[in-house]
């Protein structure tokens, strides 16, 4: 069975907003497995995120995400401001926006849902289980659901 982003001529475009190298290296390497072709721009703060999803700056040729993987505890600008920008914007409201943070509190769980995330995920710690989760979340956002794509 083939879906639409299995035939779409365009490689899905996603955001990871990561500060911590070690895993924005791991989300890259299990994202690197997708059957569906997907390119990953990695931005290491809240500051970085809203220029790249602006396209201001150096990030004036930025592709627009089809998908975004938001940490919340970000150096300049936390993940929950940047949230609360994408989600209150027109022009990026509609991108999927799914908080990957180490945090599991409750408090967390719940404004990161009234800021309107799509998907919480808590980051495990150990190793083969953040590699499983990254590709669980890479199937369930990359192949079986349909994102939203704006017109050409």
């Amino acid at each position: 069975m083939q879906t639409h982003l299995q035939t779409a001529e365009k490689p899905i475009e996603i955001l990871l907003v990561e500060d911590e190298p070690g895993d924005a290296y791991l989300t890259s390497e299990a994202l690197k497995s997708a059957r569906i072709i997907n390119r990953l721009h990695l931005v290491e703060d809240g500051v970085e995120a809203l220029a790249f999803l602006h396209r201001e700056g150096s990030y004036s040729d930025a592709p627009r995400p089809d998908l975004i993987l938001l940490d919340l505890n970000l150096p300049r600008k936390d993940g929950r401001q940047v949230l609360a920008e994408i989600k209150n914007d027109p022009l990026l409201n509609s991108i999927p926006t799914v908080v990957l943070t180490t945090s599991s509190a409750d408090e967390d769980v719940l404004q990161s849902y009234n800021l309107r995330a799509n998907c919480y995920i808590t980051k495990p710690v150990d190793l083969e289980q953040f590699m499983s989760v990254i590709k669980a979340t890479q199937e369930f956002w990359l192949s079986i659901v349909k994102l939203p794509r704006p017109p050409a």
